[in-house]
């Protein structure tokens, strides 16, 4: 077989643009191995590798792919109807995310700011709640989540539900907090 005609299912399984993804991340990937994920085959003639290579030749790399119209990729060998729709979907849907406008996210500065933020949601629960506010570098809460309810006087939480959620946000810090419904008050601290 020449390479000219290697097939996706001739390339060792750990270097295919999907396992790598799995393993490495999205920021691994080249273009052509992100295309041709989202191509998921090729033809007969040729692999989803050679495929992906042929759309980005076909537009200039991605400087003109963005503005592709379904037709104009439809226009392309081994490029159907389906594909075309399909890319110009991943497309639409990357512009959207780029446009998005962070709403204006609260900023913890101090204690107070903290009681301040869960206060009045956290006051007349009946069952003790174990919250996470998760925080970017700027200390504005990107995430508040309740990790565990309990009973009335206790609240059992595993670390690994607290950083999980820190991960996927790929938080700068955590707080922690929980409430008291039983009305006692740890340390003598007031709420």
């Amino acid at each position: 077989m020449t390479p000219s005609t290697l097939l996706i299912k001739d390339v060792p399984q750990q270097e295919r643009p999907r396992e790598r993804m799995i393993k490495l991340g999205p920021c691994s990937l080249s273009n052509q191995e992100i295309i041709a994920i989202l191509l998921r085959n090729g033809t007969k003639n040729e692999s989803v590798l050679q495929l992906a290579h042929r759309v980005l030749a076909s537009f200039d790399g991605l400087v003109h792919l963005k503005d592709a119209a379904i037709e104009e990729l439809c226009l392309i060998n081994g490029i159907g109807e389906a594909k075309a729709v399909e890319l110009a979907a991943a497309i639409e849907l990357g512009r959207r995310i780029h446009c998005l406008k962070t709403e204006d996210r609260y900023v913890i500065r101090s204690p107070e700011d903290v009681a301040n933020y869960v206060m009045e949601d956290m006051r007349f629960l009946q069952q003790e709640h174990f919250d996470c506010l998760y925080l970017n570098t700027k200390n504005e809460v990107l995430l508040r989540k309740t990790v565990f309810i309990g009973s009335l006087n206790s609240s059992i939480v595993h670390p690994r539900e607290v950083f999980k959620e820190a991960f996927k946000r790929s938080a700068a810090s955590i707080i922690c907090l929980h409430n008291h419904p039983s009305g006692v008050r740890l340390y003598g601290m007031p709420h």
